[in-house]
């Protein structure tokens, strides 16, 4: 049985809710300030985007396009940034700035606060895929999108899946790949977030391009890439961009305080090397031993 044609309507319903370069979506309308009632899989991805700003002091904001798009990708734009400039930006960047009236509208304290959800709908479209295959009665299966992953059952040797996690290496080309360990993956969600592939150094530490939501300016953090396991690939797609731009400290305390959370850190140390951390309990989804 073939779904294709289920998948990709569904992926079109999701795109034409959460693509914000796309003309008359819902989150167009929402950033033009046109009145719109916003569907079922918008209100998911702002519900669960609020709480994960909550819960991570506001690290993570889908207000922040305004502020990647002045510093350029890679942060190209370096040069022509001034404070001033960030100033301005921040006036309408947080998250608090953007809610949900009691009529279930969008409702912004600034008209110029735009939205930009691709730090956690990715994952929410992988959770889509997923429950329209719980839908058809499908038990066993893998969807992944663009690296974020839901794992359900078993694969086809009657084991979980596999999942690899690859080894920082600066490769701005994207080509090579070295895996670090593999995962095992039973009705479990994963997603990465980490541009380890572009790091750079200053002052011999290695720091990842990530914007901090509440300075704008770039996050000087020791994460360079964070995996996060969860039930839902929404909440893990959101966690794992959030904790980029905290730091393992903060991240640490943070993932302690939320329910079915786990986490796999590469973080850079004083002398350049990069450290590995996990969470209590992450060992049970090992397939083989990480390496040193």
């Amino acid at each position: 049985m073939s779904l294709e044609k289920e998948i990709l309507a569904e992926l079109e319903r999701f795109e034409l809710s959460l693509n914000p370069f796309r003309e008359n979506t819902i989150i167009t309308k929402i950033n033009e300030n046109i009145p719109v009632t916003p569907d079922s899989l918008f209100l998911d991805v702002f519900n669960k985007s609020i709480e994960v700003s909550k819960n991570t002091d506001g690290n993570f904001d889908i207000t922040v396009s305004p502020l990647i798009n002045a510093w350029g990708f890679g942060f190209k734009n370096m040069d022509n940034v001034t404070p001033k400039a960030i100033d301005s930006l921040l006036e309408f960047v947080g998250y608090d700035k953007i809610y949900l009236n009691s009529e279930g509208l969008i409702e912004k304290s600034d008209p110029r606060v735009q939205i930009n959800t691709s730090a956690i709908s990715k994952g929410y479209s992988c959770d889509l895929v997923a429950k329209l295959l719980d839908g058809f009665g499908i038990t066993n299966y893998m969807v992944e999108i663009g690296g974020e992953v839901v794992a359900k059952g078993v694969n086809n040797k009657g084991a979980c899946w596999r999942i690899g996690i690859d080894k920082p290496i600066n490769d701005s080309s994207g080509m090579m790949h070295e895996l670090q360990t593999v995962l095992s993956l039973c009705d479990k969600a994963l997603a990465t977030s980490g541009n380890y592939r572009n790091y750079y150094v200053k002052d011999g530490k290695k720091y990842a391009h990530t914007i901090d939501p509440k300075t704008g300016y770039p996050s000087e953090q020791d994460l360079l890439s964070v995996t996060i396991i969860a039930d839902s690939c929404m909440t893990a797609d959101a966690y794992a961009t959030a904790f980029m731009s905290m730091g393992v400290e903060k991240s640490r305390e943070v993932a302690r305080s939320i329910p079915g959370l786990h986490y796999y850190f590469f973080y850079a140390m004083d002398n350049e090397e990069i450290g590995i951390e996990y969470s209590e309990g992450f060992e049970q989804f090992f397939v083989e031993q990480p390496q040193n």
